[in-house]
Protein backbone atom coordinates (compact mmCIF):
# COMPACT_ATOMS: atom_id res chain seq x y z
CA UNK A 1 0.00 0.00 0.00
CA UNK A 2 1.19 3.54 -0.68
CA UNK A 3 0.94 5.86 2.32
CA UNK A 4 1.38 9.63 2.44
CA UNK A 5 2.13 11.28 5.79
CA UNK A 6 1.68 15.06 5.88
CA UNK A 7 3.64 16.82 8.59
CA UNK A 8 3.05 20.52 9.25
CA UNK A 9 3.99 21.01 12.91
CA UNK A 10 7.12 22.60 14.37
CA UNK A 11 6.76 20.61 17.63
CA UNK A 12 9.79 18.29 17.98
CA UNK A 13 7.76 15.53 19.64
CA UNK A 14 5.22 15.47 16.81
CA UNK A 15 7.97 15.44 14.15
CA UNK A 16 9.82 12.64 15.96
CA UNK A 17 6.68 10.52 16.31
CA UNK A 18 5.68 11.09 12.67
CA UNK A 19 9.06 9.87 11.41
CA UNK A 20 8.98 6.92 13.84
CA UNK A 21 5.52 6.00 12.50
CA UNK A 22 6.86 6.23 8.94
CA UNK A 23 9.71 3.89 9.91
CA UNK A 24 7.24 1.42 11.42
CA UNK A 25 5.19 1.43 8.22
CA UNK A 26 8.34 0.84 6.16
CA UNK A 27 9.20 -2.21 8.29
CA UNK A 28 5.70 -3.51 7.57
CA UNK A 29 6.44 -3.35 3.84
CA UNK A 30 4.46 -0.22 2.97
CA UNK A 31 5.62 2.48 0.52
CA UNK A 32 5.82 5.67 2.57
CA UNK A 33 6.17 9.28 1.44
CA UNK A 34 6.40 12.05 4.02
CA UNK A 35 5.40 15.54 2.89
CA UNK A 36 6.84 18.35 5.01
CA UNK A 37 4.73 21.50 4.97
CA UNK A 38 5.10 24.93 6.58
CA UNK A 39 7.13 24.91 9.82
CA UNK A 40 7.88 21.18 9.47
CA UNK A 41 10.15 21.86 6.47
CA UNK A 42 12.98 22.41 8.95
CA UNK A 43 12.70 18.78 10.06
CA UNK A 44 15.84 18.75 12.21
CA UNK A 45 14.89 21.81 14.29
CA UNK A 46 14.34 20.59 17.82
CA UNK A 47 16.56 17.51 17.43
CA UNK A 48 17.68 16.49 20.94
CA UNK A 49 18.52 13.42 23.02
CA UNK A 50 14.85 13.33 24.07
CA UNK A 51 13.57 13.52 20.48
CA UNK A 52 16.32 12.22 18.12
CA UNK A 53 14.64 13.39 14.91
CA UNK A 54 17.84 13.25 12.82
CA UNK A 55 18.47 9.63 13.76
CA UNK A 56 14.93 8.61 12.84
CA UNK A 57 15.05 10.62 9.60
CA UNK A 58 18.30 8.93 8.60
CA UNK A 59 16.74 5.52 9.22
CA UNK A 60 13.68 6.60 7.21
CA UNK A 61 15.79 7.64 4.22
CA UNK A 62 17.98 4.52 4.36
CA UNK A 63 14.85 2.36 4.46
CA UNK A 64 13.67 3.82 1.13
CA UNK A 65 11.21 6.28 2.64
CA UNK A 66 10.66 9.41 0.56
CA UNK A 67 10.86 12.92 2.06
CA UNK A 68 9.24 15.74 0.07
CA UNK A 69 9.25 19.39 1.10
Amino acid sequence: MQILLILSSHDPEIKWNAVRFGNFLLTEGEDVTMFLNGPAVDLFAGDSPTFPIAEQAKLFALSEGVLVA
